[in-house]
């Protein structure tokens, strides 16, 4: 079926189920898993028609809300993470790019991990009575030549099992990065094909609900796969799925992998029902940034893979593209089966003081830059009270997206219908009026000087604010 049938398909669906509203009341300590994708553009699921066939996490969507305006707090990986980790923007953490060398993070300015004496969400979850556990990907600290890192434990999880970018017990699939994470040792290690890689976190996520059920506590799960991050690795059986694709290697290798990963996370949603988890259990979907854009796709002539639905910019831009993800929040019961919602402006820095309120857990007295947004997440559309800053790509060093019109100002704000994008040094600034068009297309900034000068000055004055790293710590 093509991309238009599935959205059909999906919306059909939506609309049967939207049919039999239940109470959006939440219920004493539900379950939470936040399903975090790595490199996955805002247009790559079916539900947001894309080409790819996500059966599973479109029935999330058809049974809870699906936004169109949600954020990550920055277009690469790691701060991406903090900022759901810590409900903050990563540049208080320094952190400012994807974690790499000692000597990377010392020319950024940045520290080697995140330090755990900061409030973390899965720990604020263990300390109210929850059980805890962190599959996938982590890239908070460890990996390459960092061996000192924390290992999850010290952030809130009774249990993890990661890869290459964390320590602790791990899965490493063939590569140098792997190598070079062997050699630091902390954990147990087991060794498996990246194209393995899900189905494995899944695994040990079913275990971990089931013991969870068994010991009668309610649980906070992460399950952040990787596989969509290139180089890709998929199935023989699913590239045979999508070989009216072969034309671009690279899109087929991303759609085949974005599907199987689909097979897997339905597995877990499949446990979840069969134990009659489903009506106290949240899921939340999302990507942590936009798909990637290295240049050796243009150099080939080919298009990168993933889709932002015509947003300019890609991973490692403040475009929308960079930046703006899918989101499902998924509650049966308790979320509006099917609802779009269009209108709340969500971000995962939101997630902290949001999934605190949903579960009744006090949340930490700290300065969020996230809000919470239960209300909307409970299918309540609302506007959003914080403005949203970002900041990335302090120097030229910084990964840039491969082509030039996606390549964009440091320094990015949201305010309602507005963005505005300005580099750290007051140059090139753009304003662009959301309530024509979202494709950053139009500066706007000569039409609107009085908006234009003030969100400008307001964002510089905001990056002026962020801490700065003496030592390191």
């Amino acid at each position: 079926m093509n991309a238009t049938g599935t959205r059909r398909r999906f919306l059909q669906a939506a609309a049967a189920a939207a049919a039999h509203p239940a109470a959006a009341a939440p219920v004493a300590r539900p379950n939470i898993v936040q399903i975090l994708i790595d490199d996955l553009g805002y247009a790559d699921l079916a539900c947001y028609g894309g080409q790819a066939a996500t059966p599973n996490i479109d029935r999330l969507a058809a049974e809870g809300v699906r936004f169109t305006q949600a954020y990550v707090a920055s277009p690469v990986c790691s701060p991406s993470r903090v900022g759901i980790t810590t409900g903050q923007c990563p540049a208080r953490h320094f952190i400012y790019s994807f974690l790499d060398t000692r000597e990377k993070q010392r020319s950024y300015g940045m520290r080697d991990f995140l330090d755990p004496r900061v409030p973390c969400i899965a720990r604020t979850f263990q300390q109210s009575g929850y059980a805890t556990a962190h599959a996938g990907k982590w890239h908070m600290g460890g990996g390459r030549d960092v061996g000192d890192a924390p290992l999850p434990a010290e952030y809130g999880f009774d249990e993890s099992l990661t890869s290459f970018e964390g320590l602790g017990d791990r899965v490493l699939p063939p590569g140098r990065l792997s190598e070079m994470n062997e050699k630091l040792g902390r954990g147990k290690i087991a060794h498996a094909a990246q194209r393995e890689l899900t189905g494995i976190y899944v695994d040990r996520s079913i275990d971990f609900v089931r013991r969870s059920v068994k010991a009668a506590k309610p649980f906070y799960l992460h399950l952040w796969p990787n596989e969509v991050h290139d180089a890709y690795d998929p199935k023989p059986e699913m590239m045979k799925k999508y070989e009216r694709f072969s034309s671009n290697k690279y899109l087929q290798q991303y759609l085949a992998t974005i599907d199987d990963m689909d097979r897997q996370i339905g597995r877990l949603i499949d446990t979840v029902n069969r134990m009659g988890l489903a009506e106290n259990t949240l899921f939340i979907l999302l990507s942590d940034n936009g798909p990637t854009a290295w240049p050796r796709y243009y150099k080939e002539k080919l298009d990168p893979p993933g889709s932002t639905a015509g947003l300019r910019g890609r991973k490692w831009s403040l475009y929308e593209g960079g930046i703006r993800v899918p989101l499902i929040a998924s509650w049966k019961g308790k979320t509006p089966a099917g609802r779009t919602d269009r209108q709340s402006v969500v971000s995962s820095l939101d997630f902290y003081p949001t999934c605190c309120a949903l579960a009744g857990v006090p949340a930490p007295k700290v300065a969020f830059d996230g809000e919470d947004m239960s209300q909307a997440f409970l299918g309540r559309p609302r506007n959003r009270k914080k403005d949203l800053f970002w900041d990335y790509g302090r120097d030229p060093s910084y990964q840039k997206p491969g082509l030039p019109r996606d390549q964009s100002p440091n320094l990015a704000l949201r305010r309602g219908r507005w963005k505005l994008l300005v580099n750290d040094d007051g140059s090139d600034l753009q304003l662009y009026d959301f309530a024509r068009s979202d494709k950053e297309e139009t500066n706007v900034a000569a039409a609107n000087t009085s908006v234009a000068d003030k969100l400008g000055k307001e964002l510089l004055s905001w990056r002026r604010s962020l801490p700065v790293l003496g030592t390191q710590g």
